[in-house]
């Protein structure tokens, strides 16, 4: 797959996702319109969608047909959106810019972006549970955790305790695989469910594919903010050191992290091998990850 074909697989993909996010609110008559809107703003206004992109390319790898994708792809978004609205929070990063667009609490205040969260987060469970699909209760299961006290939540919660500090990069790693690699993680289990049963050897190659790749997006992000712009970004450029967080850069240097997130695709890319010729759009994308300025 060559750069053009890849730019645009992510374009229909992203579009297709967007189709679906966009579904959920419309004709709706919301009984609390503020709160609608601010998570519109959350889920609606930009985005990689790099987790729904990675559901699809890793069921389509085990032959699942993209309607079957939809929902878990959707689902997924959701929950990113919603640990977003809330990690740019006063109480946690307290940003002011995310998506080039002024984060929730800005646009409307704190407790409503609060709110617009948890009910972003409940929509997933909402969207995912309403497909039916014979494996729902493990992809019920792999998103809750992934997203949980065992993954998302308790990244951030090692990420706040950072701060200041002086994590090895063992320590950055773990707090890492946590905050950034569950849901990337998740993505591409979720996608492996739809087409296949828990016990299919397939599933573990995917499995230390993501492991791999989610590390790499995440050496890429401190990279990126180190060498990138705001208007780039969509974020304020230069966060993690005005807050004196841990960063691969401050650890390896800026060439040894980059080295790192090479390192880490290729180890990816390795472990997609039983898949065969299936798996190439998912090796296309580790290498997107660590080529993408933004």
């Amino acid at each position: 797959m060559n750069a053009d074909m890849l730019a645009a697989r992510l374009a229909a993909d992203r579009a297709r996702v967007d189709a679906c996010l966009e579904a959920l609110f419309e004709t709706r008559q919301a009984p609390a319109p503020r709160l609608e809107a601010a998570m519109r703003h959350g889920v609606l206004v930009g985005g990689k969608r790099l987790r729904p992109v990675l559901v699809y390319a890793a069921g389509r790898a085990l032959g699942a047909a993209d309607e079957a994708l939809d929902a878990p792809a959707a689902a997924l978004e959701l929950i990113h959106a919603y640990s977003l609205v809330h990690d740019d929070l006063p109480a946690m990063d307290d940003d002011d810019l995310r998506r080039g667009q002024p984060t929730v609490h800005r646009v409307y205040d704190e407790a409503t972006a609060i709110l617009a969260g948890d009910a972003l987060q409940a929509l997933a469970f909402e969207v995912l549970a309403g497909t039916g699909h014979p494996r729902l209760s493990a992809m019920v299961a792999t998103l809750a955790r992934a997203a949980g006290r065992d993954g998302m939540v308790a990244g951030q919660v090692l990420d706040l305790a950072a701060v200041g500090g002086h994590p090895d990069v063992a320590a950055l790693a773990t707090m890492h695989g946590h905050k950034t690699g569950a849901l990337i993680r998740a993505a591409v289990r979720l996608g492996g469910l739809v087409a296949v049963t828990e016990d299919d050897p397939r599933l573990a190659a995917l499995e230390g594919y993501a492991a791999a790749i989610g590390l790499a997006f995440q050496v890429h992000d401190d990279v990126l903010d180190v060498t990138g712009d705001t208007a780039t970004l969509g974020k304020a450029s230069g966060a993690d050191a005005a807050r004196d967080k841990p960063t691969y850069p401050t650890l390896l240097g800026l060439e040894g992290a980059r080295a790192k997130a090479r390192e880490l695709v290729e180890e990816g890319v390795a472990a997609l091998a039983p898949l065969g010729a299936s798996a190439a759009p998912l090796a296309e994308l580790a290498r997107y990850m660590i080529e993408r300025d933004h």
